[in-house]
């Protein structure tokens, strides 16, 4: 069982920058794809970001691309998301999320479908104002 704990949330101005972290306890960490998801007020979840357990590989959502960095450090057992360029429509509840697999090969389309991510979680708010 793997919890995660997300930081780093509030609110910004069109522009500004913010890092969210998302802590991991309890389990196995360092071995699994580590993906960002959001949810806007009355949208459905959408994927953010990517990373495989080693770091080698990231995936990002076109609408973020340039903009967001995400990163690990299995040592601190704790991914990050950079983002930068924030505009009002990043206005969400962002979530970190812990592959189901541990030490699997994900394809573009599984890091992107969140039903490949077994743990969850509980958010935290990011709201960037014009």
């Amino acid at each position: 069982q793997v919890q995660l704990v997300e930081s780093g949330g509030g609110l910004v101005q069109a522009g500004d920058s913010l890092r969210l972290s998302c802590a991991a306890s309890g389990g196995t960490f360092s071995g699994r794809a580590m993906g960002w998801f959001r949810q806007a007020p009355g949208k459905e979840r959408e994927f953010v970001a990517a990373i495989t357990w080693n770091g080698g590989s990231t995936y990002y959502a076109d609408f973020v691309k340039g903009r967001f960095t995400i990163s690990r450090d299995n040592g601190k057992n704790t991914v990050y998301l950079q983002m930068s360029s924030l505009k009002p429509e990043d206005t969400a509840v962002y979530y970190c999320a812990a592959n189901r697999r541990v030490y699997a090969t994900m394809s573009v389309a599984d890091c992107g479908d969140s039903k490949e991510y077994r743990y969850w979680g509980q958010g935290t708010q990011v709201t960037v104002s014009s």
